[in-house]
């Protein structure tokens, strides 16, 4: 008898494990991933600052410095609230940098290292993981197509620097409430003159960006640094604010994932898989106590 309570027992130890790996969290992310931060078009470590006319559609932020500058007036912020080294800008502070952690830590599909964006070969990318392992650069115009999969996400991985070029420009097609475009960079990001822009930029140091440089779409994060601006317009809801461009985040609030919970989040298939593996359990302890020692 203790051999067949061994025997049911090494299947017990197997399965449980195979259960719990099967309800954990499935690769990749569903909803947003930003926390506290979505609520954020702008969020700054050292200093804010604003040059000409800026105009932020939702929350700025700044943590742990304490300068921010060229806002009310003439910059403007409207949909959400300036918080200057408060609790907020510090909880989204440290969202921020979950979520950058995140995305560097996911692995990746396609290996862009050396390749610009934009140009021949490069233009048209569908939903995945694209990493460089130093520096990225986009030229003309880059073309996000969710119609593979508008539930899905872009993430770019940039090991040190992002540039675009004057007048480049990020389109997304596709697209749904849940799709997610992401940027997170090793250094510091700048975006040429007239760049139009879609996506959120998480960056270890800075976020810089030029004149009419723009981020209809999306988010301006610095963890370690300063958000400069050049009377750019920042959106992270294009539902309510487009600042007449026409350009849609497809219900998204700024390619964040829309509203829903961060992180993975177990497939329906994977439910199924797990109670398979439970009732395989609860049958093996039956067959146990059926046959006591």
């Amino acid at each position: 008898m203790k051999d067949v309570v061994r025997k049911y027992a090494a299947r017990i130890v197997l399965i449980v494990p195979f259960a719990v790996f099967l309800c954990g969290p499935v690769p990749g992310f569903a909803g947003t991933i930003l926390g506290t931060a979505q609520t954020f078009a702008v969020l700054g470590d050292t200093t804010v600052t604003s040059v000409g006319t800026s105009s932020v559609y939702g929350s700025l932020g700044l943590y742990p410095g304490t300068s921010i500058t060229g806002f009310l007036p003439p910059g403007t912020v409207t949909g959400g609230a300036i918080h200057t080294t408060d609790a907020v800008a510090q909880q989204a502070q440290s969202a921020a940098l979950t979520a950058y952690n995140t995305l560097a830590g996911l692995p990746f599909d396609y290996n862009y290292s050396g390749d610009v964006l934009g140009s021949a070969g490069y233009i048209v990318l569908v939903p995945g993981v694209y990493h460089f392992d130093t520096s990225a650069q986009l030229t003309g115009t880059v073309i996000l197509d969710f119609s593979s999969d508008p539930t899905g996400f872009f993430v770019f991985q940039i090991g040190t620097t992002l540039t675009t070029a004057v007048g480049a420009a990020v389109d997304v097609i596709n697209g749904g409430p849940q799709s997610s475009v992401y940027w997170q960079v090793g250094t510091s990001a700048t975006l040429g003159a007239g760049t139009s822009f879609a996506g959120n930029i998480l960056a270890d140091q800075s976020v810089s960006m030029n004149a009419a440089a723009d981020i209809l779409s999306g988010r301006a994060i610095a963890l370690n640094g300063a958000v400069t601006l050049s009377g750019n317009e920042i959106s992270d809801n294009a539902a309510l604010q487009d600042f007449g461009s026409g350009r849609s985040d497809f219900g998204s609030l700024g390619f964040s994932g829309g509203s829903g919970g961060g992180g993975a989040v177990p497939e329906p298939g994977t439910f199924t898989l797990f109670g398979a593996s439970l009732g395989t359990c609860l049958l093996l302890l039956r067959k146990v106590r059926s046959n006591p020692l």
